[in-house]
């Protein structure tokens, strides 16, 4: 039987204390060059890339291949030159004037719910591939990756945050994989953003169980890979 979703995984830098960004929560680069060059060595891996809203509008961010070293090793694994981006916003409040918006160099789709006014969607609709509307409330991220496998064959999809968003995997069980740069910073804060944030989980016995697979020391940060337990889910 076909698998209903891709293959799911987060990709973080972070703190020593856990933060992704200052209390601001502008685009600040926590980690090193070596951690950015993770960061597109894991994309060469992957069919699509997926962010929230606010992350793609923090930085000049376009959540493509990274360049033609890149690209090379995407077609060696026998996979398209470019990866598929997908962004998630229930309101689809993303800004139109995003840097993403001025590179077509590869399909973006938008997944919306039906609380997106429609002015905001005629909008994406003139600067995305496609707007989906997935959900009431808020984007339904089941029913968002079973479309992404079903009508553009994603096998392997790469989320890249933010905390919201990556939250929201987890709760539902859809996370199978979390590669974590935990860098040499401490930032503090009770309001800077974490790798997980929105509700939370309100009891420790439902919080989502990590299983360590790997783990390397590369200057003073510390890449670890992590593999979400089928007991969480």
């Amino acid at each position: 039987m076909k698998p209903q979703r891709p293959f799911v995984l987060i990709n973080m830098a972070m703190t020593a204390d856990g933060k992704i960004a200052p209390p601001h929560r502008r685009f600040a680069p926590i980690g090193s060059r070596r951690d950015h060059d993770n960061l597109l060595r894991l994309r060469t891996t992957v069919d699509a890339v997926m962010c929230g809203a606010r992350t793609v509008e923090s930085g000049n961010i376009t959540m493509d291949a990274g360049g033609a070293r890149y690209e090379r090793q995407r077609l060696a694994k026998r996979l398209n030159r470019q990866n598929l981006r997908v962004l998630v916003s229930g309101s689809g409040s993303v800004d139109p004037g995003a840097a993403i918006f001025k590179s077509r160099i590869s399909p973006i789709l938008i997944f919306v719910s039906s609380q997106a006014p429609a002015k905001r969607l005629a909008k994406l609709k003139a600067v995305a591939d496609e707007v989906i509307v997935c959900g009431a409330k808020s984007v339904a991220l089941g029913q968002a990756l079973g479309r992404l496998r079903r009508d553009w064959n994603v096998k392997r999809l790469l989320c890249e945050g933010g905390g919201e968003l990556n939250f929201e995997l987890l709760r539902l069980g859809l996370v199978d994989e979390l590669h974590l740069t935990i860098c040499p910073r401490l930032i503090g804060g009770r309001d800077a953003p974490t790798i997980a944030d929105g509700a939370g989980f309100q009891r420790l016995a439902k919080a989502a169980k990590l299983e360590p697979v790997a783990q390397r020391r590369t200057g003073d940060e510390l890449f670890t890979t992590w593999r979400v337990r089928p007991e969480s889910r």
